[in-house]
């Protein structure tokens, strides 16, 4: 039977390495990203030379028009999903301290981060409910962050937004349980990325100087490696689980 996988932000960055890894497992990969198909295309052939019925949906998971037109697309295409992983997400424009953080930002943030993966989950737990219960492993898989628990101050709604995010996964972990539907959480630390160029020389400087355990970035091969135990069901009586993979930056020690 075809595995089908949707990574929402799939095309660049920690979405990509899930993407790739997903695909090099077995799954056709279906991705999202706002972009128009044309400028991800040299991506979208890699996949399909791995995974050739594997597509791209241009598609703004903020938007509910979008979220809906998005599924019509992947049931049209294929009939059935698999696992979702929920990557989409953005930073603040501005990195602003708390005191001058504006609504318009905030809302752009959670509109994108939160509320956008909360209702896209929602859609698809239920066509997986309605597919019925399968011999094939169903997963959920949100990407959140360690700032679900580490306080950036001038980045207040990206660490709101993703708290959000690990306890939706608690939440939805606990709905769909009935269902033989696993519900994860992948929580990355600091991950080379397009969104993490900005900050590059102030990272360098903390890794060097003995921020993580591990003394490299992360990479999305990393998460993807991770996304891949769990969508496959490797990693078994688990659900709500939360893996953190952050180079040992949040172990407490003296």
């Amino acid at each position: 039977m075809q595995k089908v996988a949707l990574i929402t932000g799939g095309s660049r960055g920690i979405g990509a390495g899930v993407a790739r890894a997903l695909a090099k497992d077995g799954f056709t990969v279906a991705i999202t990203g706002r972009r128009p198909e044309m400028e991800v295309q040299p991506f979208l052939t890699e996949l399909r030379s791995i995974q050739p019925e594997s597509m791209y949906v241009q598609a703004d998971v903020s938007d509910a028009d979008s979220r809906l037109r998005l599924i019509e697309e992947l049931k049209e295409k294929y009939g059935r999903i698999q696992v979702l992983v929920n990557n989409a997400g953005i930073a603040p424009r501005i990195r602003a301290d708390i005191l001058e953080e504006t609504e318009e930002s905030y809302d752009e943030v959670l509109s994108t981060n939160l509320k956008g993966p909360h209702f896209l989950t929602q859609q698809v737990a239920l066509w997986m409910v309605r597919q019925g219960s399968s011999e094939t492993h169903r997963a959920i898989v949100n990407i959140s962050s360690i700032s679900a628990t580490v306080a950036s101050v001038n980045r207040a709604s990206y660490c709101l937004s993703k708290a959000g995010v690990s306890m939706a996964t608690r939440l939805w972990a606990v709905r769909l349980a009935e269902f033989g539907i696993g519900v994860y959480e992948i929580r990355p630390g600091i991950v080379a990325t397009d969104m993490t160029k900005g900050v590059q020389q102030k990272y360098d400087n903390l890794i060097e100087s003995g921020l993580l355990l591990e003394k490299r970035w992360g990479k999305p091969e990393d998460v993807g490696r991770a996304a891949s135990i769990l969508a496959r069901g490797e990693l078994a009586y688990a659900t709500g689980a939360v893996l953190v993979l952050d180079g040992g930056l949040t172990v407490a020690r003296l």
